[in-house]
């Protein structure tokens, strides 16, 4: 019976020492999980935008001082933005303009809001290399279709900030706005 017992015991440890590997293992690959966690919420939460950045990210402007006709230049996400009051007739004129003669068809109603259609809200960014169109300040050159013009290459927009002529490709992009009353436009 001596040579049982003797041939029992080498199992026995044989059985512990193998749950203390797994154990070991265990909490050697959670440490490391753990480890490479911690690492990474700083370089994550490094890429979130800064207190400055976030209150860029939205601008509101009071349009009650824009008269019909007027545009202003504003900023918005350190960018120029135009905001402009078009006249009835500018209205007219942009509607009467074949959508599908344009380089980049969109109408003035897809570029205003319902109710709204003589606010125009566009980033003054040309879309051909960046530069800011002239035609929002008071006296600048509108270029041939009235609306704003690229001194950098020639690009021409009409008053819906469409291009009409020179090497922009698409027409100046108009932002995520909303008005909060009648004459307030949170852009952002």
């Amino acid at each position: 019976m001596a040579h049982d017992a003797g041939t029992d015991t080498p199992e026995l440890i044989a059985g512990d020492g193998v749950r203390r590997r797994d154990f070991i293992n265990i909490a050697a690959v959670s440490a490391a999980g753990v480890g490479g966690a911690l690492t990474l919420i700083p370089l994550i939460s490094q890429m979130a935008p800064s207190a400055d950045v976030l209150a860029e990210s939205s601008v509101e402007v009071d349009l009650s001082q824009i008269k019909p006709g007027q545009a202003i230049k504003g900023i918005f996400r350190k960018q120029p933005v135009f905001l402009r009051n078009l006249t009835p007739h500018e209205v007219a004129e942009a509607d009467k303009v074949s959508v599908s003669s344009l380089r980049d068809p969109q109408s003035l109603a897809e570029r205003t809001k319902p109710g709204k259609e003589n606010w125009l809200i566009t980033m003054g960014v040309c879309t051909h290399l960046g530069c800011v169109p002239l035609g929002a300040g008071e006296g600048e050159v509108k270029g041939e279709f009235g609306g704003y013009f690229c001194p950098c290459h020639g690009s021409h927009y009409d008053t819906a900030a469409r291009i009409r002529k020179g090497p922009a490709p698409k027409n100046l992009e108009v932002p995520a706005y909303e008005f909060t009353s009648d004459t307030v436009v949170k852009i952002g």
